[in-house]
């Protein structure tokens, strides 16, 4: 049965007294609604600026964290990364047993299927962890000790990303985490599926998705957004690609932290350092 926005008993996520500790996933039972190919944006940045740490990993071990009704979005994670790293091991983790059962035809070398939650009932330390449209479904006061207690299961240089996407995979935004804290949020976008940047608002992950109002850093990011897109209009008329380009390079020049370059805003990305739109409450390192 799904349980709506619930929040997560506070011993599952002390790392002490935990639930998983006891044999019991870490989590709630979410919604589970996935298309195919939704999660291409953010598979194919992981296979470009983060495929160092698949390809220096000594165990290339992925988790696909609760994927849903469906396994295909896990299976086409494993597909992506295999050509990064072709011995690269996915572990696709549910916390429903149906959905895990329903997802078993479709284990093959590399690619696994588990119940579990937020504990990652797995041996080993994933170097990869995805979570999409899952913390989305908690309440904002978790996911600090969500993060905690994934981030503890890393790898030295592993990285967990939480994020959220439209129903088809065009507006997507992530936060990336190492073992120690938030890095960084990341936008993408499909060009012609937006009026102005800040659309992707309403997709923006848990922990800022409620801090978009005046006076929270990252309300400042999307309205900054907005307005180097209306002053890289006379770029249109080479295209969205190369306005977007442009919008980018105002935005580092405004002094806003924006990472990689043009190869990764010509895709309708954009990626800026956690510090700058983190909330004014946040209490991390």
């Amino acid at each position: 049965m799904v349980q709506k926005a619930e929040r997560v008993n506070a011993p599952q996520l002390s790392g002490r007294m935990s639930a998983a500790r006891q044999g019991r996933p870490v989590g709630n039972v979410t919604r589970g609604t996935t298309n195919p190919n939704r999660m291409r944006r953010l598979d194919r940045w992981l296979a470009g600026p983060q495929a160092w740490r698949l390809r220096s990993a000594a165990d290339p071990l992925v988790v696909d964290l609760g994927y849903g009704a469906s396994p295909a979005t896990a299976v086409e994670l494993h597909d992506r990364l295999a050509a990064v790293r072709p011995d690269v091991r996915v572990c696709g983790i549910e916390i429903e047993p149906e959905r895990v059962r329903a997802a078993l035809p479709l284990q093959r070398p590399g690619l696994t299927f588990h119940v579990g939650g937020f504990e990652l009932p797995i041996p080993g330390r994933p170097v990869l962890v995805r979570a999409f449209n899952v913390l989305r479904q908690y309440e904002e006061a978790d996911v600090p000790g969500i993060w905690r207690l994934v981030q503890e299961r890393l790898s030295p240089d592993g990285l967990f990303v939480d994020g959220t996407c439209d129903e088809i995979g065009r507006r997507a935004t992530w936060v990336a985490l190492d073992r120690d804290r938030p890095l960084s949020l990341s936008i993408s976008v499909r060009f012609g599926s937006f009026d102005l940047p800040s659309d992707v608002a309403e997709r923006l992950p848990k922990a800022l998705i409620h801090r978009n109002v005046p006076g929270e850093p990252v309300h400042a990011f999307m309205q900054a957004m907005d307005k180097a897109w209306f002053e890289s209009a006379a770029l249109a008329s080479f295209g969205n690609r190369q306005r977007w380009v442009g919008m980018c390079r105002s935005m580092r020049a405004a002094g806003w932290p924006v990472q990689d370059g043009p190869a990764r805003w010509r895709l309708g990305e954009l990626t800026v350092g956690w510090e700058s739109v983190a909330p004014l409450d946040y209490q991390g390192p």
